[in-house]
């Protein structure tokens, strides 16, 4: 039975340990806070045996070494930036699969926020890993790429099964959320989602995962080749132009 344990960690991260009961593997998705990492694990009598990294941001590999120290784990991460990632064992990219136990993750290149970002995409659990290439009505800031690279980083998990469930590595959905709106003011579903977001996050609940079907109606950075949002964007038929205004707009927000 393949299970998922999401837990909170640094000052708006989330933790995902991905538990495969036939086989006993664990792998940690991301390592922000070895010892949380560490500790979540061993209370729920799991060893990690694999580290899963999506990018080599800090807070999203810096307890790599503390864990492999650890536990003697194996660490894959993205091949356009092995050289930045602690304890890589070895570097994957799309086409490559990773496997935990009999389960399999396809690896997605969704370069953008840093130029050898991943995907990890377990179709047969309507899963994905996704780091900080979308988030809940959102999408991570464009520090290495560029918009086209984006753009055709968020098509490819435009493309996943609707029912995909995204797990995305931040709880920032309010804040998006506020900013959502300013875009696609007119967006019903929008709305309905966001007083979901305002209520849940006043009883302190999680926003993360979200699933892409949900996301395809209302993230405006997933939307930029909708026509009604190319035209209030300044930009019809131009859904790189039109993502690009977004992305300014919610920079400067």
């Amino acid at each position: 039975m393949f299970q998922i344990h999401q837990f909170p960690c640094l000052n708006d991260n989330y933790g995902f340990l991905a538990h495969d009961s036939v086989s006993g593997e664990t792998a940690a998705v991301d390592t922000p806070d070895a010892q949380k990492y560490l500790a979540e694990a061993a209370a729920r009598g799991w060893t990690i045996t694999q580290i899963w990294n999506t990018h080599w941001h800090p807070d999203h590999a810096g307890g790599n070494l503390a864990i492999k120290e650890a536990t003697g784990c194996t660490i894959t991460g993205p091949a356009g930036e092995e050289a930045k990632i602690p304890g890589i064992d070895r570097a994957v990219k799309t086409g490559d699969v990773v496997s935990l136990g009999a389960l399999a993750a396809h690896v997605i290149d969704v370069p953008g926020h840093t130029l050898g970002h991943i995907a990890y995409h377990l179709a047969g659990e309507a899963t994905a890993f996704v780091g900080d290439a979308v988030f809940a009505l959102g999408c991570g800031r464009v520090f290495e790429g560029n918009p086209e690279m984006m753009w055709a980083s968020l098509s490819r998990l435009k493309n996943l099964p609707p029912e995909t469930a995204l797990y995305c590595a931040h709880e920032y959905t309010a804040s998006n959320a506020k900013f959502a709106v300013t875009v696609d003011p007119g967006n019903e579903a929008l709305a309905g989602y966001v007083n979901e977001i305002t209520d849940k996050r006043a009883r302190n609940e999680w926003t993360v995962p979200t699933q892409l079907a949900r996301e395809l109606k209302t993230n405006p950075f997933l939307r930029a080749d909708d026509p009604g949002l190319q035209a209030a964007m300044g930009h019809p038929g131009d859904p790189v132009a039109t993502f690009a205004e977004i992305r300014g707009r919610k920079d400067r927000f």
